[in-house]
């Protein structure tokens, strides 16, 4: 039997940190297996945001480490996101939507005091319309956000925070401690 491999001390305090970070309810973290030709050392999350058990959103966290740094990334760690739902046809066809998606972004980073630098991504939105044997509702839009950026500490906490209101943001959810409106009357509505 191998003795176990020491990970770098960075590396380590970043996972670390990833994994205490405590999500709301309806998101729901797993530590998946990362890639691993992207940096010597790679840690992945998956979420899935759950609102009334549908799956609403999902999206894909990366921890990439290179002791010896990477010039594009400005530092030594990496984080690489990529984050889909379903949004309203009416939404998804929104010409403001990949703004809006970016805003979301960098404004849950800030919320959480996440320091960053060397941000960048996309945002991308379709439409799509089901024909022949795939027929089913009229129109379907979705939005994909894909992001990196480096962290400016190794306490990684507050970047996964960020990351999962960026999630609920993409969900449509609404922030912790305000309860939605109903959609539809009861029947003994006025």
């Amino acid at each position: 039997m191998a003795p176990p491999i020491a990970l770098p001390e960075t590396f380590a305090r970043a996972v670390a940190g990833l994994r205490s970070a405590t999500p709301r309810p309806e998101i729901v973290l797993e530590e998946v297996g990362a890639p691993q030709r992207l940096a010597p050392y790679a840690f992945a999350l998956s979420a899935a945001v759950l609102r009334d058990d549908d799956e609403v959103a999902t999206g894909r966290l990366i921890l990439l480490h290179d002791p010896a740094g990477h010039e594009a990334w400005q530092g030594t760690l990496r984080l690489v996101t990529y984050v889909t739902a379903e949004l309203e046809v009416d939404l998804a066809s929104d010409p403001l939507l990949p703004g809006v998606g970016w805003t979301w972004l960098t404004d849950a980073l800030a919320a959480q005091g996440a320091g960053h630098r060397a941000i960048g991504g996309t945002v991308t939105q379709t439409l799509s319309t089901r024909f022949g044997e795939l027929a089913g509702p009229p129109a379907a839009g979705d939005i994909e956000i894909r992001a990196s950026w480096t962290p400016l500490r190794a306490d990684l906490g507050p970047h996964l925070l960020g990351w999962c209101t960026l999630l609920a943001s993409t969900a449509g959810l609404p922030p912790p401690g305000v309860t939605a409106l109903p959609t539809r009357r009861s029947a003994g509505a006025a």
